[in-house]
C-alpha cells in the first residue's frame, strides 16, 4: 500500500508539472514589431518602460498602468505616470538607468535611439510607430498581447465610436472646410495619410496637405500661403510669429480670425495617436463648429 501511494504521489507530481509547465507554453507570447524584427516573451510582460507617450498611455487605457516602471520626459497622462522614473527621451534615452529597472520590455518609437544597445544587453524591445488609425488599432492589439489582456481591441471601439460622434456634431456648414494643422514650426504639417488628416477627413473637413506628401511632411512656408487654408489649427507654442511668416498675413484664415490655437495640453493630446485621439477628434470638431460654420 505504502508503495502505491508512493506511485500515485509522484504520479500526481508529474501532473501537476506537466500542467504547470503547459500554462507557461500557453504563454509565450510572440511577435513582430514595426521595425521587422520577431520577439519572444515568456511570459507576459510585468515591468515595462515605455519611451513613447502615446505607448504609455495605451498601456494605460489597457488598465494596466501598474505595470510600468519606468516612461519618457514626455509621458504626462495620466497623472499618475509622473511619479515613475523619467528616462530620457526617444533620441536620449538613459540605457543605464532603463537597464536597472530590469524590464521585460521596452516600447519605442521606431525612430527611437538605443533600441540596439538595449538589446545587446538582453532587454528585450518591441518599436511601434502608429501614424494612421489603422496603425493605432493594431499597436493596441500587439501591446494587449505582451501583456496578455483579452480584447484590448475593445479600447479601438470606444476610440472610433467617439470620433465618429464627434463628426456627427460638425454642422453641415462647417464641412468642406480647407483646413492647414501645424504639427511644428517647421512647419511641419498633418497631412491627410496622418492620424489627425484621417480625423479631419471623418470631421468632414478637406486638408490642404494631399496624401502623396505623406504623413508629416515638412513644407516650404509659401505652400500653405498658396493653398489659402479657410481655417488654421496650430498649437500654442507655435502660434507666436505665424503672421509675421512671408506671406502669411494675406491668407484669409488669419485676416478673418479662422485660427483655433491649443494650449499646450490640448495640442499635446491632440499630436498622441493613442486612446485619447476621441477626445481630439471633439477639439476639432469644436474649432470647425465655432470658427468655420460662421464663415
Amino acid at each position: 500500500m505504502p508503495r502505491l501511494q508512493r506511485s500515485l504521489t509522484r504520479l500526481c507530481a508529474a501532473l501537476a508539472w506537466g500542467a504547470a509547465t503547459l500554462t507557461v507554453q500557453a504563454q509565450t507570447i510572440q511577435l513582430t514589431d514595426d521595425r521587422g524584427h520577431a520577439m519572444t516573451l515568456a511570459r507576459p510582460a510585468q515591468r515595462i518602460v515605455s519611451l513613447l507617450p502615446s505607448l504609455t498611455e495605451t498601456v494605460c487605457a489597457l488598465e494596466q498602468c501598474h505595470r510600468l516602471v519606468g516612461v519618457d520626459r514626455y509621458s504626462d497622462w495620466p497623472a499618475s505616470v509622473q511619479k515613475l522614473p523619467k528616462l530620457g527621451g526617444g533620441l536620449d534615452p538613459n540605457i543605464e538607468a532603463i537597464v536597472a529597472l530590469r524590464p521585460d520590455v521596452v516600447l519605442m518609437a521606431t525612430s527611437s535611439r538605443g533600441a540596439a544597445r538595449l538589446e545587446s544587453l538582453g532587454v528585450p524591445v518591441l518599436a511601434l510607430e502608429p501614424k494612421s488609425h489603422a496603425d493605432v488599432q493594431r499597436v493596441l492589439g500587439k501591446i494587449g498581447q505582451v501583456l496578455a489582456v483579452p480584447d484590448a481591441q475593445r479600447v479601438w471601439r470606444v476610440i472610433d465610436a467617439g470620433v465618429q460622434a464627434a463628426a456627427q456634431s460638425v454642422p453641415a456648414a462647417a464641412r468642406n472646410t480647407r483646413v492647414y494643422f501645424e504639427v511644428n514650426r517647421g512647419p511641419y504639417g498633418a497631412g491627410m495619410q496622418s492620424f489627425i488628416g484621417e480625423t479631419l477627413t471623418r470631421l468632414g473637413a478637406r486638408n490642404i496637405l494631399p496624401a502623396a506628401l505623406g504623413p508629416f511632411p515638412k513644407l516650404n512656408p509659401e505652400y500653405v500661403v498658396r493653398a489659402n487654408p479657410d481655417l488654421i489649427m496650430v498649437g500654442a507654442r507655435s502660434v507666436e510669429g505665424l503672421a509675421q511668416r512671408p506671406g502669411w498675413q494675406a491668407m484669409q484664415a488669419l485676416q478673418q480670425q479662422r485660427l483655433c490655437v491649443f494650449t499646450p495640453p490640448e495640442f499635446d493630446m491632440l499630436i498622441r495617436p493613442g486612446p485619447r485621439m476621441a477626445e481630439g477628434a471633439r477639439l476639432m470638431a469644436r474649432c470647425l463648429t465655432d470658427k468655420a460654420a460662421a464663415r
